[in-house]
């Protein structure tokens, strides 16, 4: 019989790192209301998105830990008694990664280096699931991208991040450890940072279209992108962490694939305003491009049952109508 996650997760002591952040915090939510005791590890680091307002709503019911991943002396002292570990801090700006690869570097390596190496001696049965990314594949030889795809990533925000999926699924073959990995693509939603757009477009394309400013499309606006709600996204952590058969396995999240052009489309509409031109992509952007990308999905809709619920059209209306009422705390 299936267990329903407030079985598997109720009065489960549980480690958000990146926890004021933009998934993490949704997935604080989600764990405090299916009854899970939530620690909360993030060092609020300028421009990475921790924001405490993301968890105001819940903030009596969490603990919150101002930390960093790379401080091995509270790392661990935190890991010890968990039943799971949610391992989401990271640099995540593709362009900042270029600007500054030895900071992307040792926070999406070192740090979490240090937090396996914390649970191989102080917790080595907690269950931990990391969040990877799709761009570690970099430019699709082939649509859709399925987990074969080679890796090939076109920034350094992609190799760092690959090279820690990998000491993830490492620690399971080498230290029977249970790891799972998790290849995000572009999630959207509420509690994303809105103030620059170095961690996202999506966001950054409510913002514009919600002040009634011109959204700036490089290139010709018709790159494909497969794009998840971050409740979709939560779903999936929360069912790779229930499960056995995901241990030492990494997996695709995607599944809603839309061209840019279409997508800023629909974000408008549900704004009411805003416009659109296109501009020559700059070169540095240029450089570290994709192109079309689009995931396949099948190996973890058949090995956990997810794929994403949440339409387009419902997930920019929810977005909109959450910074609509918590502007002042994100602009």
């Amino acid at each position: 019989m299936t267990r329903t996650h407030e079985e598997t997760f109720g009065g489960k002591r549980v480690l958000i790192t990146g926890g004021l952040g933009f998934i993490g915090s949704n997935l604080a939510i989600r764990l405090v209301e299916l009854g899970a005791e939530v620690t909360i590890l993030d060092a609020l680091l300028p421009n990475m998105g921790g924001n405490h307002y993301n968890i105001d709503d819940v903030k009596d019911q969490i603990i919150v830990e101002v930390g960093d991943i790379r401080d091995e002396d509270m790392v661990g002292k935190l890991v010890v008694d968990k039943d799971y570990i949610f391992n989401l801090a990271a640099q995540l700006s593709h362009v900042d990664s270029m600007t500054n690869p030895l900071t992307d570097l040792d926070i999406n390596c070192r740090g979490h280096i240090i937090l396996l190496e914390a649970c191989r001696e102080h917790n080595d049965n907690v269950k931990i699931v990391y969040t990877g990314t799709r761009s570690q594949y970099g430019r699709a030889q082939h649509l859709p991208v399925d987990e074969k795809h080679p890796i090939d990533p076109t920034d350094t925000n992609g190799i760092t991040k690959h090279a820690c999926e990998q000491y993830h699924l490492l620690y399971h073959r080498a230290y029977g450890m249970r790891t799972t990995s998790l290849r995000l693509t572009n999630t959207y939603g509420p509690r994303h940072q809105m103030r620059h757009p170095r961690q996202g477009f999506i966001g950054w394309f409510i913002r514009k279209a919600m002040d009634d400013e011109t959204i700036q499309l490089f290139g010709d606006g018709s790159q494909l992108r497969d794009i998840n709600y971050v409740d979709d996204v939560v779903e999936a952590i929360l069912l790779s962490a229930a499960s056995k058969s995901s241990e030492g396995e990494a997996f695709n999240l995607g599944g809603q694939s839309i061209r840019i052009t279409d997508l800023v489309k629909i974000i408008m509409q549900a704004a009411g305003k805003g416009r659109y031109e296109l501009y020559p992509m700059p070169e540095e952007r240029r450089k570290i491009d994709i192109g079309d990308y689009v995931a396949d999905i099948s190996k973890i809709n058949g090995a956990l049952g997810w794929k994403p619920t949440v339409s387009i059209e419902d997930g920019i209306r929810k977005t909109i109508e959450f910074y609509e009422v918590n502007r002042s705390e994100y602009w």
